[in-house]
C-alpha cells in the first residue's frame, strides 16, 4: 500500500474536510454509467488535485459518471485531443493555446477562467549573463514552448522594448528541455511559467528581464468538446464547482496545497507554495468582455505571421453557469 508523509495526509484530510460532495440534481435515467475523459498536463494545478484526491469521482458518481484520466505534455496537443473528440474535458490551459487551436479551425467551448496571475511567468537569464534588458535580446536565442503564455509574454515585451519576434532567435522548447538548454547555456534567456519558474528561481542564479505585469495578463481557461458540452452540462456543472471549490483551498491553505502537490510535481514544498502564490486559482465563469486579451493575442501572433489566418477569438461557444 502506498504511504504518504505526514504532511500530505493532513493535507488531503483538511481538502477532504472543505470538499464535500455537492448537492447534485437527480440525473437523467442512463442504462449504463457513463464516462467523462479529462485531458490535464503535469502542471494542471487543480486537476491534479482533484485527481490526487478522488474528489471528483465523488461528486460525479450521484450522475452515474466515472472519470478518466489523461495526461499530455502541453496544451496544443491537449485542446487538438479534445477537438476530434478523443476527450471530453481539458484542464487549464494558457490564454494563447486556444487561439492557436481556433486558428486550425477547432470547435471548442470554454467552461471556465481562471482571473489574471501575470507574475506566474517570466522571462530569465542567468544571473552573470550581459543581458540587461529584453531590448537586449536582440540577435540572441530564446527557448520557450510554442503557443504557451511564455510566447506572447515574449512577443508582448518585445513589442514593448521596440524589438520584432524575427529580432531573436527562437528555441521551441518544452519546459524540461527549455531547462536544460537554459542551464548550458545553449540559449542566452528563457520564457516559462510556474512552477517551473520557481523552480529555476530557487535552484539555479536567474534574474527576471520581464514577467507579465503589464504586458500579458496570463489567464488559463478550461474548456470542453462542443458535443459534450451541449449534451452533459450536469457534468459540466459539477467539474466547474469543484474547480472553484479546490482553487479557494489551494489560496486558504497553501502549505496544505504544497504537500499534496509537491510529490506529484517532483518538487519541494517551499518552490510549490512559491509557485502558487503567483496563481490567482480563482475559477470564474466565461463572459465575453473577458475574451478581450485574447482577441490582442490573436492579434500578435498574426501580426508576427505565426498563424495561418485570422481568428475572432471572441466569436466563441461559452457555457454559462446556471444561477
Amino acid at each position: 500500500m502506498k504511504r504518504h508523509s505526514p504532511a500530505r495526509r493532513s493535507a488531503l484530510k483538511t481538502l477532504a474536510a472543505l470538499l464535500p460532495v455537492l448537492a447534485i440534481a437527480p440525473a437523467r435515467a442512463q442504462d449504463k454509467s457513463a464516462t467523462v475523459r479529462i485531458g490535464y498536463q503535469k502542471s494542471s494545478t487543480l486537476i491534479t488535485i482533484l485527481k490526487t484526491n478522488g474528489a471528483l469521482e465523488q461528486q460525479l458518481a450521484p450522475l452515474g459518471v466515472r472519470v478518466s484520466w489523461h495526461e499530455f505534455t502541453s496544451g496544443l496537443p491537449l485542446l487538438e485531443t479534445l477537438n476530434t473528440g478523443s476527450i471530453d474535458v481539458s484542464a487549464d490551459v494558457a490564454d494563447t493555446v486556444p487561439v492557436f487551436a481556433l486558428a486550425a479551425g477547432a470547435s471548442l467551448t470554454y467552461i471556465a477562467q481562471e482571473a489574471p496571475s501575470p507574475g506566474a511567468q517570466a522571462i530569465v537569464v542567468k544571473t552573470d549573463s550581459p543581458i540587461r534588458s529584453v531590448a537586449d535580446l536582440k540577435g540572441k536565442r530564446v527557448a520557450f514552448a510554442k503557443a504557451a503564455g511564455a510566447h506572447y509574454l515574449l512577443i508582448a515585451a518585445l513589442d514593448k522594448a521596440g524589438l520584432a519576434f524575427r529580432d531573436i532567435t527562437p528555441a521551441y522548447l518544452a519546459p524540461a528541455d527549455g531547462r536544460a538548454a537554459f542551464e548550458r547555456d545553449s540559449v542566452d534567456a528563457w520564457a516559462v511559467w510556474d512552477p517551473f519558474l520557481s523552480a529555476v528561481q530557487r535552484q539555479t542564479k536567474v534574474r527576471i528581464l520581464a514577467d507579465g505585469t503589464n504586458l500579458a495578463e496570463y489567464q488559463r481557461y478550461y474548456l470542453a468538446s462542443t458535443p459534450f458540452a451541449q449534451s452533459r452540462p450536469d457534468v459540466i456543472r459539477v467539474i466547474y464547482d469543484a474547480l472553484a471549490q479546490t482553487g479557494r483551498w489551494v489560496k486558504q491553505s497553501p502549505k496544505d496545497a504544497a504537500a499534496l502537490l509537491a510529490p506529484v510535481w517532483g518538487l519541494d514544498e517551499a518552490t510549490v507554495e512559491q509557485a502558487n502564490s503567483r496563481r490567482s486559482y480563482e475559477v470564474r465563469a466565461v463572459l465575453p468582455e473577458r475574451l478581450r486579451e485574447q482577441q490582442a493575442i490573436a492579434d500578435a501572433f498574426t501580426g508576427e505571421g505565426l498563424l495561418p489566418r485570422k481568428v475572432n477569438a471572441t466569436a466563441v461557444a461559452i457555457w454559462k453557469p446556471a444561477l
